[in-house]
């Protein structure tokens, strides 16, 4: 189903200010993974705000629906999602990745709230959404599981062990998302390890594919509806983004893997996303 202009606007301003969020927290950190934090942004906004069925009042509700970020160096931008849905006070944010802060550049389950699973060491986090759907279907319950990928962490086997295995249990309360930025910290996903023919390749593993723009909340709306409507396996959402989006100077540049901003460059960035959502 469309979404609702009012919904595009609700939407549009979270991910504003998630992305505002971002570069507030990569300025108090003295350094964090900015870029690929706001390629995945417009996937965490769309999740926490209109899909995923979870309470920040309790956070460990058996019924919950899971949410995996599995390119855990993402933390930075996962950390304020969590913080404007409720879990916890944005304010906290402002010791991220610092001494004896419970915001560790990758969350961590048991100090952060609303976290499901740690990650950070990539290539693990379809093998636990796997076993977090096979555990749902054998306890009968109807919640889902979502997994977040990184394009360069599909390097790693284990992606594909667990690709086979949802596959072969046909697991259809699992949805997979994949960030598809095309880069990585040595450079082009291609160059690096080519990924081509990317949605080929989940196809042959058993996956149904939806190839979308990742930053376009109808076309991810549209791929989660069908995600969720279809019974016969599972679905791959190939989410098509741009590293560093909406900050002009960090966008499709690889030396944004990871970066830290000062005061001017914060206020550069600030400005650009800004101008992003005419807010400049």
């Amino acid at each position: 189903m469309a979404l609702s202009t009012n919904e595009i606007k609700d939407l549009e301003q979270h991910a504003w200010q998630a992305r505002q969020d971002i570069i507030d927290i990569t300025g108090w950190s003295g350094g964090a993974h900015i870029g690929g934090g706001l390629s995945v942004t417009d996937i965490l906004v769309i999740m926490y705000f209109k899909y995923l069925n979870v309470d920040p009042k309790n956070p460990q509700w058996e019924d919950r629906d899971r949410f995996i970020m599995s390119k855990g160096h993402a933390g930075v931008a996962y950390a304020p999602v969590l913080a404007r849905k409720g879990y916890f006070n944005f304010d906290d944010l402002q010791t991220f990745n610092k001494f004896k802060s419970p915001f560790g550049m990758h969350l961590d389950c048991l100090k952060v709230k609303g976290v499901d699973v740690s990650t950070g060491s990539l290539g693990h986090g379809l093998s636990i959404a796997v076993g977090l759907a096979l555990g749902a279907r054998l306890q009968k319950k109807d919640w889902y599981t979502y997994c977040v990928l990184g394009d360069g962490e599909c390097n790693e086997g284990s992606v594909w062990e667990a690709a086979m295995s949802a596959s072969h249990f046909k697991l259809n309360n699992l949805v997979t998302f994949v960030d598809r930025n095309r880069l990585m910290i040595d450079g082009k996903t291609e160059d690096v390890m080519g990924l081509e023919p990317f949605a080929d390749k989940w196809k042959a593993f058993g996956f149904i594919v939806k190839e979308v723009d990742g930053h376009d909340f109808n076309q991810l709306a549209e791929a989660i509806d069908f995600a969720k409507a279809e019974k016969s396996g599972p679905v791959v959402i190939i989410a098509n983004t741009a590293k560093g989006k909406g900050v002009d100077f960090m966008e499709n540049e690889v030396k944004w893997h990871y970066g830290g901003l000062d005061t001017d460059l914060r206020a550069q960035a600030k400005a650009s996303v800004d101008k992003m959502y005419g807010k400049a």
